[in-house]
């Protein structure tokens, strides 16, 4: 039996989109209050600008590795989580957001090219196929925004 190739596609983007079972971007960032974006309640070790910073990083670098010959490993831990504790503006909070996305959006492309095997070996990686990546960055964003809910719902619950 053949794979129904744009069945599986178009179930990728539903996946890497969020929605269905999923939390979606636009739900967790709406109106996320500016004040709270660097909060963390209750020894959280993360607050919602270094998560939607560290999302923005990985989701850009999983898509480099997908798209790039050229492309170079940034240094784990290290390069994946912001400098920066605190957003330094409501501006850049909005550019992190419209960052991640575009990015959501070209991955969304190449997911869609009928061009572009899902199945195929990345050639300057370790093995990893394109398949494996997108399944990767829908895990990682899925993580994360899981992560930004529970912080919000914990900051409209307690005084910090």
């Amino acid at each position: 039996m053949a794979i129904d190739n744009k069945e599986l596609r178009e179930q990728l983007v539903e996946l890497i989109k969020g929605g269905s079972a999923h939390l979606d971007l636009k739900s967790a960032l709406a109106d996320f209050p500016a004040d709270k974006r660097g909060a963390k309640p209750n020894g959280a070790p993360y607050n919602a600008w270094q998560l939607l910073w560290h999302m923005n990083f990985a989701l850009h670098d999983l898509l480099a590795f997908c798209t790039s010959s050229k492309y170079l490993a940034p240094k784990w831990p290290d390069d994946y989580w912001p400098k920066q504790e605190l957003p330094p503006s409501d501006d850049a909070w909005d550019k992190t957001v419209r960052a991640l996305q575009a990015d959501l959006a070209e991955f969304e492309k190449m997911i869609m090219d009928p061009a572009q095997n899902m199945y195929a070996t990345i050639p300057w990686g370790d093995g990893q196929r394109f398949l494996r990546e997108v399944l990767l960055a829908a895990d990682h964003n899925s993580y994360h925004l899981g992560q930004i809910l529970l912080l919000r719902k914990q900051l409209q619950s307690s005084e910090i």
